[in-house]
This record gives structure tokens, sequence and C-alpha cells, in this order.
């Protein structure tokens, strides 16, 4: 019997997940619409999970993109069900604008906590339902774009003049902490200028330090996706030779689903 399998590795079939972090008014949306469409160069099958009423169709004479609106109650299962009807659909890539709702919104994960009964032991209940949600981003088998609010602040400090100057300050992205460490890349936008930078990049891909996101960064995006592909065919056949189980050859079919 076959414990496990270990095959070369390679990036065939990757899915992209992308997330977008900036304020309100910053372009997020927008830029999450260029991106995806680089990334499979057809509108139609391209589907956006809305959930900020209904402002996606706005941005309909950008290309026949199709929408999901998404309504409170914002719990992580009703964004699974969501990710998942978009599947069935035929998306091949799903923008979910935004996942902040999930964890602060009207029924999301604050809510459930604190209706739980406020204390550690109701993260009992609400860490494996948002568990769950992150999970059916990572197992999608559409590429994935979640936008995300970040939280931003201004104080004024002296500089080395001694005049005031107007700082920025970073707050954070409005989901739970540790997120973006799923993600392959994350695009932090600026709100004034809509340049994006790279916070996390598991691509290498752009090499810009700041950007306008356009339809050919998500082109680039996937051509790295692409990039890398070994002979899957030869190692699952390898392995179907030494299948002695069904329990064998199962394994080997999940391994090799391309």
């Amino acid at each position: 019997m076959i414990d496990f399998i270990i095959k070369k590795a390679s990036k065939r079939n990757k899915k992209l997940r992308i997330s977008l972090s900036a304020p309100s008014g910053a372009g997020k949306t927008v830029a999450a619409l260029k991106l995806a469409y680089g990334i499979c160069g057809d509108w139609s099958k391209i589907y956006m999970i809305d959930t900020e009423r209904e402002s996606g169709s706005l941005y309909a004479d950008m290309g026949d993109f199709n929408i999901l609106n998404l309504r409170a109650p914002y719990s992580p299962q009703r964004y699974i069900k969501a990710i998942q009807n978009c599947e069935q659909a035929g998306a091949e890539v799903v923008i979910i604008d935004s996942i902040t709702m999930e964890w602060s919104g009207s029924g999301g994960c604050l809510e459930i906590q604190q209706a739980a009964g406020s204390d550690y032991k109701a993260w009992g209940i609400v860490t494996p339902m948002h568990n769950a949600f992150i999970d059916a981003i990572l197992s999608s088998k559409a590429h994935v774009l979640c936008t995300v609010r970040r939280k931003e602040d201004y104080a004024l400090e002296p500089d080395a003049t001694g005049k005031l100057r107007v700082k920025k300050l970073g707050l954070g992205e409005e989901q739970r902490s540790g997120f973006n460490y799923e993600m392959d890349v994350v695009f932090e936008i600026d709100q004034a200028t809509h340049l994006a930078t790279i916070s996390k990049d598991r691509t290498n891909a752009i090499k810009e330090p700041e950007f306008f996101i356009t339809e050919t960064t998500g082109e680039t995006l996937m051509n790295w996706a692409k990039s890398g592909a070994s002979n899957n065919l030869d190692e699952a056949l390898e392995y179907l030779r030494k299948a002695d189980c069904k329990e064998d050859v199962n394994l080997i079919v999940n391994e090799y689903k391309e």
C-alpha cells in the first residue's frame, strides 16, 4: 500500500490566491477586475462576490463579468456557499469584494463571537468556522482574488527641520491576523495615488517597487503560475504501477487530478 505521494515540485495548474488591501476609495475593485481579466482573458469567466451593497455593478462597463450579491448575514458559511456557487457556474476567477465583512460585518465572525459569550471559549466556535472559510479560498478550483479594507489614520509629526508634517499611520487590514500568510501575493494600494506596492510575494514576478495594477499585472502572475511544469503524467503512471488496492488509486487520482 502507498502511504505517501512524493512528486517533483511544480506550479502546473497552480491557482492564484491574491489579496488587495487598501482603504475605501483607493480602487480595490477596479484593480481586482483588471487583474482577473489579465489572468483569464475572458470577462464571462470572472465572478464577483459583491458584499459592498451592489457597488460592483458600477463597473459593468469594464466587461461582461458576473456578480453574486452577498448580503447580511456575512457568516463564513454564507461566504463558502457563495464561492461554491461561483465554481459550479464555471468561474475561472472569483473576486471576493470584500472579505472584511466575513470578519467584522453584520453576522460575521466578531458578531458570532459576541453572541457566543464574548470570551475565549467563544473563539472555539468561531475559529473553526473562519478556518473553513480560509480553506474554501485555498482549495477553490478557481483563481481567487480577495479585496480587504485597511484602516488608516494620520498624525502631525515634526520633520528634521522642526516643521509639522502629515504622517500616514497604517493600522492593518480589517480581517483576522494571519490571513495574508495564505496568499501568493499581497498588494497594498495607496488611497491618494492609487499606486500599488507588494508586501508579500511568492512569485517574484513583478519587479517594480510602485506601479498601477493593470491587465498586464494579471498576465504576468498567470505566466508565473503556468511555468515550471513537470512530467506529471509519467509520475502518475509510475505510482499506478505500484498501486495494489483501491485506496492507492484514489490517493494517486487526488494528487494528479489534472
